[in-house]
């Protein structure tokens, strides 16, 4: 049985805290389960800071705003948390609400550390207000689409639904796989059935579908549908976004799940610090936690060692993105300008390209 959510912090108008206004999906349509994860880890991380005395004696407190997936939603609570005063900005896990924002702390000159969404253009334009600690789409889907080719993978199938994320997602694989001699052909899965998904897929002499859908649905329905198609046995289901890491696919699917390869922003090894802060997020979801919990432990660290060398001054939060240095759960944090990137960047984080074991879906293994 999962461990019931946190109540919420009390939200102090004295002056006495040191406050952080934290973006997080904890309601549908929004992925709950990264939401919980990503709030588990900002949490732990804000009772460490308060455990080693906090800001400069102040104590350290979250006020927790749910965006649902919704980018308007999203946009109104960084107006509502910049009103009450908050020194910066911290999470959020879906890209396109954390361009929305994004966008809005840039206009009001919020600083945001955005954990979790990966999007390149989290912002239209270069800010000095946002920074980002979750890798640019375009460097883990190339590494993914690498490893495709690495796997005898040439000729992919994408079942693609409608948002700015899949696109891009398509076109980055598009772009890198093509010189390369690959070839991606995309199924709306807004027009197509699971089982249209799997008539078109077993015509399209594809070895691979990957799922650039929402979970769990149509994802979970797509899975199921293509390892029951006996056209199909030999066909690779991938995911890049990552759908597979959390246990609700596991839940869902059971064994039609494993062997789904999905990036993964962990090390192949932690720290004493990443284990430390694993065993005591596994205490607090009672489950192994995720990497987005980790990214929004991270957030925190980095956070706070502003805050205590620079004050809790936005402006000055801001001028700090490239003095940033801070070990991390998952190494060493530095932000920098990256091409293509409009925002403060930590280039890179590890990547990795894992799956569920056929034999034992609770367990993960690294393919790349």
């Amino acid at each position: 049985m999962n461990t019931p959510p946190s109540p919420p912090r009390v939200e102090r108008t004295d002056g006495s805290s040191v406050r952080i206004g934290v973006l997080v999906p904890l309601t549908r349509p929004g992925w709950v389960e990264a939401g919980r994860h990503l709030l588990a880890g900002l949490e732990l991380a804000a009772g460490d800071v308060n455990d080693a005395g906090g800001i400069a004696g102040r104590p350290l407190d979250l006020v927790v705003r749910d965006t649902a997936a919704d980018p308007h939603r999203a946009a109104a609570a960084v107006d509502e948390l910049a009103h009450l005063g908050v020194a910066a900005l911290a999470g959020e896990y879906h890209s396109v609400v954390a361009r929305a924002a994004a966008a809005r702390a840039d206009a009001l000159g919020l600083p945001f550390l955005c954990s979790s969404a990966v999007l390149d253009a989290l912002t239209e334009r270069p800010t000095r207000w946002v920074a980002r600690l979750a890798p640019a789409q375009s460097h883990g889907w190339r590494m993914y689409a690498d490893f495709l080719l690495g796997a005898g993978h040439g000729r992919i199938a994408v079942a693609a639904d409608s948002s700015v994320y899949w696109a891009s997602g398509a076109r980055i694989l598009r772009d890198h796989l093509a010189p390369r001699g690959g070839t991606v052909i995309e199924l709306d899965v807004r027009a197509l059935t699971p089982a249209a998904v799997c008539d078109e897929l077993a015509a399209s002499g594809a070895t691979a579908l990957l799922l650039l859908a929402g979970h769990p649905e149509p994802a979970v329905s797509i899975v199921r549908s293509v390892r029951r198609d006996r056209r199909l046995t030999e066909i690779m289901i991938g995911a890049p976004a990552g759908q597979p890491e959390f246990a609700e696919w596991a839940r869902s699917l059971g064994g039609d799940g494993a062997g789904v390869p999905f990036l993964r922003y962990l090390p192949e090894r932690l720290s004493p610090l990443g284990a430390r802060v694993e065993a005591d997020l596994r205490e607090r979801l009672a489950q192994a936690p995720s990497f987005v919990a980790f990214e929004g432990y991270d957030t925190i660290a980095v956070l706070a060692d502003v805050l205590r060398s620079g004050g809790a001054d936005r402006a000055g939060i801001a001028a700090s993105w490239p003095h940033v240095a801070v070990e991390g759960t998952r190494g060493l944090i530095r932000f920098s300008r990256t091409p293509g990137v409009d925002v403060w960047q930590w280039a890179w984080p590890p990547v990795q390209v894992v799956d569920r074991d056929p034999a034992e879906p609770a367990r993960l293994r690294i393919r790349k």
